[in-house]
Parts: C-alpha cells; sequence; structure tokens
C-alpha cells in the first residue's frame, strides 16, 4: 500500500494532519511545496502522481537558478489531501513543527510521448530521471529531478532548466511571505520568553 508508512509514522488523534488515502485531481496533476520548521527547516516538494503525492525534503529550497542543484531526499509518498495542509504539528509527533504552503499549482511531463501523463511521469521516476514543467505562482518553467548513483537510495538533485523562468541568483527564504507563521515560529524559537524575577 502507497500510504502505509505514512499512516503508521502519525497519531491522528493528536495531529490535523489528514489521513492517507489515495485520490487524483479531476483535470490537470497538482504540485505543491509545504516550507516546513521541524528539527530543521525544509521544503517539502511533493508531486502528485498515481493517487499521492511522491515527496522530497529539500534542505536549502527549491531554486529558479540552474546553477543550483538541490539535494532532495525522497520521503514517504503522502495522500492528495496533504496539499492543502498547513499548521502545527505537535511535539512528540513525527515531523513536529509548523507547515505552510509556500507554492502549488499545477504540472505536465517536459517531453509529450504517447503514453498518458501519469504513466510517463511514472516511467521516468522509476529511471531515475523526472523532468517536468511547473505552472506555480513562485516556480515555474522547467525543472528534473535526478537520483544520485553511488548514494543513499532516497538522494535525488532538484535542478533548474535555463529557460526563460530562470533567475539567478534565487533564495527560497527572500520570497517568502513576511507574514510567514513558520517564520515567526523559528523566531519563537530561538528567543523563547524569559521569565521576568519579581522584585521582593
Amino acid at each position: 500500500m502507497a500510504l502505509k508508512d505514512y499512516n503508521e509514522k502519525r497519531r491522528f488523534n493528536e495531529t490535523t494532519e489528514p489521513e492517507g488515502k489515495t485520490k487524483k485531481s479531476k483535470d490537470k496533476l497538482i504540485f505543491v511545496i509545504q516550507r516546513h520548521a521541524a528539527s530543521r527547516l525544509h521544503y517539502d516538494f511533493r508531486l502528485e502522481m498515481d493517487g499521492v503525492l511522491k515527496s522530497w525534503a529539500v534542505p536549502k529550497g527549491p531554486s529558479l537558478d540552474p546553477k543550483d542543484k538541490r539535494l532532495a531526499m525522497m520521503v514517504e509518498d503522502h495522500p492528495y489531501d496533504y496539499k492543502d495542509f498547513e499548521g502545527n504539528i505537535p511535539e512528540g509527533n513525527y515531523g513536529a513543527g509548523q507547515v505552510e504552503v509556500w507554492d502549488s499549482g499545477t504540472y505536465e511531463p517536459l517531453e509529450e510521448t504517447k503514453l498518458t501523463h501519469e504513466k510517463e511521469l511514472l516511467k521516468e521516476l522509476h529511471s531515475g530521471s523526472l523532468k517536468f514543467i511547473l505552472h506555480g505562482k513562485k516556480l515555474k518553467g522547467e525543472f528534473a529531478l535526478v537520483k544520485m548513483k553511488n548514494t543513499e537510495d532516497n538522494a535525488w538533485l532538484l535542478i533548474k532548466h535555463k529557460d526563460d523562468f530562470a533567475e539567478s541568483p534565487y533564495d527560497a527564504e527572500e520570497n517568502t511571505s513576511q507574514k510567514s507563521l513558520v517564520t515567526k515560529f523559528l523566531e519563537e524559537k530561538k528567543s523563547p520568553k524569559t521569565k521576568v524575577k519579581k522584585k521582593s
């Protein structure tokens, strides 16, 4: 079962994360990028495929700069409904911390083939070289996910192709809302409120 690992890692009586169920978009395939302050800040890059969200943790965040080859660690599949998840994952739970949607939109394979979009994408995923076009609010244009050889099985690289949407330099953090609850969460974590001692 594609979502078995996801379900086993979570206690749904404690977290508001959606339970793992397969589901598909009616029209175009969707993608979502979530900014996640857990033990460390990272970005979760998710592509809808075969009824789930194939997921990669990107420590430095996605980039529109073709020179940046971002490490992307493949993690367990997430349910389709996770695309809208934002909020706090309580302490003691897997991935505890704050989550927000950083970007979202639709995507499609880079190459047109006789196969359906999903079959082509799954074929590329299994081959370790996935090429696609993102139609997001922040991320647009051609990208590739390439599995690294002679490393951990789940280590990939997220790379921006050179096109009209390429931007150099690029920093995902600089393209984050000033009203970000994840940023607020990180600031509060760094500067815990100190108790003022009462004068005797």
